[in-house]
Order: C-alpha cells, then structure tokens, then sequence
C-alpha cells in the first residue's frame, strides 16, 4: 500500500490502517476512492478506520458461514451440526476482539486466507472423490478468485509505477490499472461461482437435480429441479 498523496477531501485526514494504490479525492471530493469505492463504499469513500471495521471484519463473518455449509453440505435436511457452529462463532469473535486491539491488516488478512484455504481444500475434495463432474465449476471459481487476488498483489507491490503511468495514460485508460478495484470484481465474481458450487454439491446430495443456466447465454445461474419420483 502506497502512503497516501497530501490531498484530503470531505472527510478529512485518512485514519484507516490501509490506503490502498488509488490516488485520493481525484474524482469527487467526497470519495477518497472512486473505482475502488464502487465495490466497497464506506471504506474507500471516507478511509476511516470505523468504516475499515465494516469492510473487513464482515469478511470473515460471511466466509465463516461459506465453510459450514461447506463442511456440513453431506448432512441430512433439517438437521444442526452446534459444534461446528460453535467453533466457527468463536473464531469470529476472538478475531473482531484482536483485531479491535491490534490495527494490523496482515493479522485480518492471515486470518481470512486460512478460511478461504479452508474452502479451497473442501471444494478439491469434494470435486475430485466426490462430485467429479462438477471439477469445471470449481476450478473455474477459484481461478477467478485467484486473478483477483494476483491483481491485488500486483497493485500493493507495483503501486508506485502504475500511479506514474496513470499521470501520462487518458482518464479512461488510467481508470483499468486500478487493479485494487478489479479485486473487488474478480473475487466477487469468483465467489458467486463458488456459492453456484455449494448450492449445486448440497441440491445433488439431497436428490435434487439442479442445472446451471445462463442468463442471456453469458451470466450463470442455477436452476434447482424437483427430486425425481421414485
């Protein structure tokens, strides 16, 4: 993460533990990241810490529910695995707890690679001694999410010289080296396949017969069939 360029905007010096490669208050006074803030508003419109918590801290929340039902996809209806809720539950708040005292991104990033590795491992299992057929939507999920997470990366690491390029590059041109926000697309994407993913190991397990479709022959969608009549 680049250090932030001396200009401030409506809310004020940034605060946040993180500023990402974006230049500040370019586009709006009033949003301190403007590609970056259409994926993720309240942190990369105002860069204040309080709004960083709302970004980040849901991250692990919602991931923590992707890797129960992912975990528990082989369980009959209607029935609740406590121990794994259990676990999950308090994995999240031990780390909102650490996290509220400790501003240290790389801790809520480790924190969040080790539940994505976690759903990462499930999903090869499964699609490779499980639901093989299903190995074209998994790959495809994660490959997606990883271009996100390379472009991520490139962005931290190469900042400096894609900030020079964006000063010589048209606006419009400029605008597609914000890799940060491409991040925000890719993983989005990435793990909407994934969800597709969950939806269709849990519909095959309990003998429904689902079928992804694409919206106007591009956007995929799934489509759960009744259980066949025995």
């Amino acid at each position: 993460m680049a250090p932030s360029i001396d200009r401030h905007g409506y809310w004020g010096r940034p605060t946040s533990t993180l500023d990402w490669c974006e230049e500040n208050y370019v586009v709006s006074f009033y949003i301190a990241e403007f590609s970056v803030g259409v994926g993720s508003w309240c942190f990369h419109m105002t860069l204040l810490y309080e709004m960083q918590l709302l970004d980040e801290l849901p991250m692990i929340y919602s991931t923590c529910v992707f890797v129960y039902c992912l975990y528990e996809c082989f369980k009959q209806e209607n029935s609740i695995s406590f121990f794994p809720i259990a676990l999950l539950l308090i994995f999240s708040i031990s780390v909102t707890v650490v996290y509220l005292q400790w501003k240290e991104p790389v801790f809520h990033q480790v924190m969040y690679g080790a539940l994505v590795a976690c759903l990462v491992m499930r999903s090869i299992f499964i699609v490779t001694w499980v639901y093989p057929w299903l190995r074209p939507l998994c790959y495809t999920s994660l490959g997606i999410f990883l271009l996100g997470f390379l472009l991520w990366n490139i962005d931290n690491i190469f900042c400096d010289s894609l900030r020079a390029s964006r000063q010589t590059l048209p606006p419009g041109v400029g605008v597609v080296t914000q890799f940060h926000a491409w991040w925000h697309i890719f993983t989005g994407l990435g793990s909407y396949l994934h969800i597709l993913l969950s939806l269709q190991i849990r519909s095959t397990y309990l003998k429904y017969r689902p079928k992804v479709k694409f919206l106007c022959g591009v956007w995929p969608t799934l489509h759960i069939e009744p259980q066949k009549m025995s």
